[in-house]
Formats: structure tokens, sequence, C-alpha cells
């Protein structure tokens, strides 16, 4: 068995077992264009949805959200502490549903998705001017052109607008 079809099968398993399965779609490329894996906790919307998109887990290894979770008080640079029982509940999610594929080969810089090797390679025909338009205002606003991403989880390229 490829590395590639045991990275999917387990993939697929570890949804089962954790209570859901999502089918990705996959690009000419090989990479998922779907972020697989569970579905995301309710709790995991309801707490960092409501401030910016609930990035996928898999766009992360379980390291770098583990230190997500620690550092909630500085949370680039934003407050965003929970209690305790949220706190411990949100991280045992996260790592269980981690990245361990392409997309989470390493530990990008400052745990930062947007600066990980595969974001800047996938996103290397964005021009500065579009990063700073007012409907995109960042690279981590990703719902501002991948226009299934909040909805569905699809970051699919052939679903991107740039706005205008």
């Amino acid at each position: 068995m490829s590395a590639n079809k045991f990275h999917r099968a387990r993939a697929i398993l570890s949804g089962l077992l954790l209570g859901g399965l999502a089918v990705g779609q996959v690009s000419a490329d090989g990479d998922r264009s779907r972020a697989a894996g569970a579905p995301l906790l309710p709790l995991y919307k309801q707490e960092c949805a409501a401030c910016h998109m609930a990035y996928p887990p898999q766009f992360l290894q379980a390291a770098s959200w583990q230190r997500l979770m620690q550092g909630l008080p500085q949370h680039f640079g934003s407050d965003a502490s929970l209690d305790p029982a949220t706190v411990k509940a949100l991280s045992t999610w996260l790592t269980a549903n981690a990245g361990t594929g392409k997309r989470a080969a390493e530990n990008p810089p400052q745990d930062r998705i947007t600066r990980s090797a595969w974001f800047v390679r996938k996103h290397d025909e964005v021009s500065a001017a579009s990063w700073k338009l007012p409907a995109v205002k960042s690279a981590a606003n990703c719902a501002a052109c991948h226009t299934q991403a909040d909805s569905k989880g699809i970051f699919n390229e052939h679903d991107v607008r740039i706005p205008r």
C-alpha cells in the first residue's frame, strides 16, 4: 500500500472511529480539496468560529494545536482564554483529528496555517494586493475566496472567487 493510500485509509478510519465520515474530494495533484476527517465539533465551532473561521484540524499537526491551545491568553494578539474544561475538550478533539499528511508535514512558523509550506505553495499565484482587498483583509480569511469553506469545509481551487 502506498503512503498516500495509507494516509487516506487512516483518515477515513479515524473519521469513522470518531463518529463521522467526511468523504474528501481529491484534486489532480492528489491533494485533498476538502479537509477529510470527523465533522467539526459543535463546541469548536461555537468557541473558535466566533472570532475566525473554524479551521479544519487536519491543517496542523497535533503539536501545533497543543501549543495554540496552551497559548490562548495571547492568541495572535487577542485574549482567547477559555475555561479549563473547554480547553481540555477542544485540545483533545483537535489533537485527535490533527493532520498527519502533506498539509501537516511540518510545524509552520508561529503555528500559523497561512505560513505553512503547503499554504504558501497553493497560494503562490495570489497577488499581495488581493490579500489586502477590503473583502479579504488577510490570508487567514479563507471564506473570502473559498466559497464553500465555511459551509462545507471545501477548499477546492475550482470554487475560488477572489473578490474585486
